[in-house]
């Protein structure tokens, strides 16, 4: 099939190569000439394991082209992925002002009938929206198709190619069948629905995940409280098929560009037909705490006194595996950090210019080039993104950098068995605290 798909952030570019990849003739079109310059001359602009060596075998193969050319690419294609972003406004509702203009240039462009697909997160009611966009600047025949995704940013490609589940959105039953027949070598879990339906279940399943990150996440905060283990908590709740073991890790919060956008964006729609979601507003709530049990754990340690310490960091990014820091827990915390006068030291393994870029801060912050030269010299060190790097540190070379032996472990990174023997003092998230020695001599936070 000859596809065209607008927008080559991380879901049109992953969608597009992924699409060639198949076999199909695709174009990918973006506005931004030096974004299309770095994937013309065969870099990629994001960071997505294996993303790089896929696009450019399809590019060799010539069946994946890249241009900023929007009317040609609709014209050579039967059809058009539209995959713009749609960034949360200050009120939490998705801002629609990208794919409206995008909507608005295919119709200008097109020659014939198309199938006009919508994968960018969209409010239920948006595909309608578009095709009313499309349907007063153009005569031309058209299906429209909502066809939400579901890959996760570090395993993007995995997810794509090797989905849990496609789901489609159709009104016209052709265009539904032809979008069945382009997914059918991925799956055979194929959901065909109307166009409403399948935009809410991306809505629902993004809410439902970031209910368990939550959920799990509040079980580990009484698990401190009354000496549980967390890890083994969630391991008996997952044999559970009705609750299943996936996103019962404990940790410092979801982040990201999906699920903190998504869960505002669900609670709006709600608000506009007259319904107060207020399970998924605590759901929020609680994410928005949890990053802060470690400023809180620090202020124990440090018997509220943060100014003057140095703290070293490990991972920026808002999960492992990928250099985006959209609404990253590190963000919060290394502010907070800095504004309260401590002197921090940084590194994630592929996010640091992102980072830097988003953090917008003024001094207070050396961004070191490893791990090790991150801890040297620090009075306790912060891990809160669990890159594989940080769990192979050797740790006899870990405790000769630091300066004190704290760690805090915001992902759970680090087992009992590898810290047993050594003296650090080690604070986790929903689990017993390790050496009862060196707990004597340092305050426990107790929440």
């Amino acid at each position: 099939m000859n596809i065209a798909v607008i927008g080559t952030g991380y879901v049109g570019l992953v969608s597009g190569v992924c699409y060639a990849q198949l076999g199909n003739q695709v174009v990918c079109v973006d506005k931004d000439p030096g974004k299309i310059g770095i994937l013309n001359a065969g870099g990629i602009p994001i960071y997505e394991p294996g993303l790089r060596e896929m696009a450019s075998a399809n590019r060799s193969a010539g069946r994946l082209t890249f241009t900023t050319d929007l009317a040609g690419a609709v014209r050579g294609s039967d059809i058009v992925i539209l995959a713009v972003g749609t960034p949360p406004l200050p009120s939490g509702e998705a801002n629609l002002a990208y794919i409206d203009q995008a909507a608005c240039e295919i119709a200008e462009a097109m020659n014939g009938y198309k199938i006009v697909a919508v994968k960018s997160t969209v409010p239920v009611g948006t595909n309608e929206r578009i095709a009313r966009l499309i349907r007063s600047r153009t005569d031309q025949p058209f299906a429209s198709i909502s066809l939400p995704e579901f890959l996760r940013e570090g395993s993007a490609i995995h997810d794509t190619l090797h989905p849990d589940r496609i789901v489609i959105g159709a009104d016209c039953p052709s265009a539904g069948d032809t979008m069945v027949q382009l997914h059918r070598p991925l799956t055979e879990r194929i959901v065909v629905t109307d166009i409403r339906s399948a935009e809410m279940i991306k809505y629902a399943s993004n809410a439902f995940l970031a209910t368990k990150i939550s959920f799990i996440n509040e079980i580990a905060n009484i698990c401190e409280k009354v000496g549980a283990d967390v890890t083994r908590v969630a391991e008996g709740m997952g044999y559970d098929q009705r609750i299943g073991p996936a996103f019962l890790k404990a940790g410092i919060g979801y982040g990201g560009s999906c699920f903190p956008k998504d869960t505002h964006a669900l609670i709006q729609i709600a608000g506009h037909v007259d319904y107060e979601f207020k399970l998924l507003r605590s759901v929020v709530e609680v994410n928005r705490d949890q990053r802060f049990n470690v400023i809180r754990k620090l202020e124990a340690i440090f018997n509220g006194e943060l100014r003057g310490k140095t703290v070293a960091v490990w991972g920026l990014a808002f999960k492992p595996n990928t250099d985006d820091v959209r609404e990253s827990p590190a963000l919060e915390i290394i502010r907070h950090l800095v504004d309260h006068g401590a002197k921090v030291k940084a590194y994630d393994p592929v996010a640091m210019s992102n980072f830097r870029g988003l953090f917008g801060h003024g001094g207070g912050v050396i961004w070191c080039k490893d791990a090790l030269e991150t801890a040297r010299g620090a009075d306790a060190l912060c891990l809160l993104t669990e890159w594989d790097e940080f769990a192979r540190i050797d740790l006899g070379l870990l405790r000769q950098s630091l300066n004190r032996p704290i760690l805090i472990d915001g992902r759970n990174v680090f087992h009992e068995e590898s810290l047993l023997g050594t003296d650090f003092i080690y604070y986790s998230v929903g689990r017993p605290s390790l050496n009862q020695g060196a707990k004597e001599q340092m305050p426990v936070l107790q929440f």
